[in-house]
């Protein structure tokens, strides 16, 4: 494998919403979902990368900017989850 890094481009909005969720992933009953221990490496990075650059996840009004978020992305990007189902 090359000595590459990858990079991976999201808007602040994405970045807010994966932040919260990989915070649920990593403290919650959802990591069972993680089978590979291999994963958690990646999924730490991440998670610690978004946490570095999102000054807003310790701010007051963080669930209002996560549900804001969360609304704009839903507006711009209709029901994903549902599209891929059918």
């Amino acid at each position: 494998m090359q000595n590459t890094e990858i990079t991976i481009k999201l808007t602040p909005d994405e970045a807010l919403v994966l932040s919260d969720w990989l915070e649920r992933v990593q403290m919650t009953d959802l990591s069972r979902m993680v089978d590979d221990p291999a994963a958690w490496a990646p999924i730490h990075k991440i998670a610690g990368t978004l946490d570095k650059a999102l000054p807003g996840i310790f701010a007051a009004d963080y669930a209002e900017r996560l549900d804001a978020a969360r609304r704009r992305l839903t507006e711009t990007t209709g029901t994903f989850a549902e599209e891929q189902d059918g």
